[in-house]
């Protein structure tokens, strides 16, 4: 009797938990809710990951918040000799408000792809606009099981407003522990299911539905009044260093190299959004005026000294405290697969004055074009210095060579300064909108004002943008878009092989070679392998050429046999390694001429007939073949 009575009991106290387990189940079995993980399989194309749409929603209390951010995919089984890097942030990170190429990691992945052309490079950005370092942590956790070579992050500036922060409106409170054990209850469809139906009640208490045309800043600013030192401020302080300390400690322990920013924000041409009345030393305005007079003086020291304490003293604190950088410099010396990344110091070298403003910032904290090619140079800077991709670094891109090459279109540029306009509008900026010229709008302008607005994605706008260079028989500008839609989609070949057929357009037979074997790695077709030994072969680079007019001879699309063109490239390749042993042979070197010169090869016989004639003026094979070729210019 007394076990039955036991057992009945037994039961009562589990029945709840039961029934739990139950729901859950059965919502999941009828596909409610969502999984929060943090990659699922690309639909468009088999083996590869993308970042899932809605690893977000976990972080945002009201869903309709929840921001999505890059799609980029890449291979579930990394390809030998990948170097594969993580990017973790905030707006900054995603590369607001230009997004795509305009983003510091698009800077940093065309750079190295041009730094070392036999190298691939997957770099997948995992940024998300209005989150924080409890997001950072949380999609970092995850990271480990895909095979990072490096991880990047630069966060801080959203840690009280952005999702969960301390002053957001999707606040839990100042206490990291509760936070992720809510996160993780949160993965539960009947949690989600209870989430859904509290943001209808609150919907219909409101009376209405949410004005998603109001800002995302102020929908997610809560307490818009946080005072330096206070008990808010020292929460957000503590929030970031347990999220960014747990961070480093997990990827120091899967030896996993981390690379984290430091935080730069608008100091000398941004005036404090709140400040605290009155005309003292804690008064952010008071600061901010004393700094502007200052500078205007040529009191350089004091303005920026002023300048910061007047960032540190605004109420309204969508600029990271000092206190971030100081935690994220802690980290350095704490774990030892570390580095910190001082971004703040090379926007300051590239500031006038060393006082950051305009001349690298859009607004309060988000770079301009050159502001986030500074940001990919710091991380450049620091990926070199740790040798983590070779110890040598010979033939890199420099920094003028990527600004000068960057594949940013005038859509791009322009769809960037169309969003502040729009942003600067509303809170907390307030800034009336400059009125509207009175012309006819560019090609360019019209795209860039669709893409804002959303009537058309990025890459149509693109499309148009290359049709339209194309119609106007620019192929610079076309090349340019090419470039920006290769970026977008590395998997493509068809880009690439554009892009190749554009830079011969153009006489850059170099940069085609380059494009044209993207092109062939990505997929072996007749038409690449065909430009690539026809344009090697001008470059006077046989021994190159050869695989690739094999592969043209084994697949031959044309009505012309490439034998006879085989066995002289085979020829030409045991001829100029002689050559390369001894350039004094004129022998050789009328050899190589005739050779190239009986393939109508113009400019390869030229550089040889050239190279004889150097040697011996007065040789008669040269002479003779120096008049062919005369014979043959139009």
């Amino acid at each position: 009797m007394n076990k039955r009575l036991w057992l009945f009991k037994g039961l009562a106290a589990f029945s709840p938990l039961l029934a739990l387990v139950l729901v859950e189940g059965l919502l999941r079995l009828f596909g409610y809710g969502h999984d929060y993980r943090l990659f699922v399989e690309d639909p468009h194309r088999k083996g590869y990951w993308i970042m899932n749409p809605h690893a977000s929603e976990r972080y945002f209390t009201e869903t309709y918040n929840a921001t999505t951010g890059n799609f980029e995919p890449f291979r579930q089984r990394k390809a030998e000799g990948t170097f594969r890097i993580f990017v973790l942030g905030e707006s900054t990170t995603i590369g607001y408000p230009y997004f795509h190429n305009g983003s510091f990691h698009r800077w940093l992945h065309y750079r190295l792809m041009h730094t070392f052309p036999n190298r691939n490079f997957e770099i997948i950005n995992l940024s998300l606009t209005a989150v924080n370092s409890y997001t950072v942590f949380g999609f970092a956790q995850q990271l480990p099981a895909y095979e990072p070579d490096a991880v990047l992050i630069y966060t801080g500036h959203n840690e009280y407003y952005g999702a969960m922060g301390v002053g957001s409106t999707s606040s839990l409170g100042g206490h990291p522990a509760l936070v992720r054990l809510v996160l993780k209850l949160r993965e539960l469809r009947l949690i989600q299911l209870l989430n859904r139906t509290l943001a209808g009640i609150r919907k219909t208490v409101s009376g209405g539905k949410v004005d998603l045309r109001e800002n995302l800043m102020k929908r997610m600013a809560a307490d818009q009044q946080i005072a330096y030192d206070s008990e808010t401020y020292q929460q957000g302080i503590e929030q970031f260093k347990t999220n960014l300390n747990d961070l480093c400690r997990l990827f120091s322990e899967k030896r996993i190299p981390v690379f984290i920013s430091n935080l730069v924000s608008n100091e000398k041409d941004l005036k404090p959004f709140v400040s605290a009345p009155g005309s003292t030393t804690a008064s952010a305005q008071y600061q901010f005026t004393q700094a502007t007079h200052a500078y205007a003086n040529g009191r350089f020291a004091e303005a920026k000294q002023r300048f910061v304490q007047a960032k540190e003293l605004d109420l309204l604190r969508f600029r990271a405290p000092e206190a971030m950088n100081q935690v994220i410099q802690e980290m350095v010396n704490r774990y030892p697969e570390v580095t910190v990344v001082d971004a703040k110091a090379v926007f300051e070298h590239h500031s006038p004055n060393g006082i950051l403003g305009q001349e690298t910032l859009l607004e309060h904290v988000h770079p301009n074009l050159y502001g986030y090619a500074l940001l990919s140079d710091a991380f450049y800077e620091a990926l070199k210095k740790k040798r983590l991709i070779a110890t040598e670094w010979k033939n890199e891109l420099s920094f003028a060579q990527l600004r000068q090459q960057m594949p940013i279109t005038p859509v791009d540029s322009l769809k960037g300064a169309f969003e502040m306009l729009i942003l600067k509008e509303g809170w907390p900026f307030n800034e009336p909108m400059p009125p509207e010229e009175n012309r006819p709008k560019t090609v360019e302008e019209q795209l860039a004002g669709a893409l804002v607005v959303k009537q058309i994605s990025w890459p149509d706008a693109m499309q148009q943008l290359l049709a339209h260079y194309q119609k106007a028989q620019n192929p610079q500008a076309a090349l340019q878009v090419t470039e920006a839609l290769m970026l977008e989609y590395p998997y493509d070949p068809a880009f690439y092989g554009q892009a190749g057929k554009l830079a011969l357009s153009l006489n850059q037979p170099e940069r085609a070679v380059w494009f044209l074997k993207k092109a062939f790695q990505l997929e072996e077709t007749f038409a690449v392998a065909q430009n690539l030994f026809i344009t090697l072969l001008k470059l006077d680079r046989p021994d190159e050429a050869l695989p690739y007019l094999r592969y043209a001879a084994a697949h031959n699309e044309s009505s012309f046999s490439l034998n006879e063109l085989q066995n002289f490239v085979d020829q030409l390749v045991s001829a100029k390694n002689q050559y390369l042993a001894d350039t004094t042979n004129v022998a050789l070197s009328n050899q190589l001429a005739a050779g190239y010169l009986k393939f109508a090869n113009t400019a390869g016989a030229a550089k040889y007939v050239a190279k004889s004639l150097r040697l011996d003026p007065r040789n008669p094979v040269a002479l003779q073949l120096k008049a062919q070729l005369q014979t043959l210019k139009p």
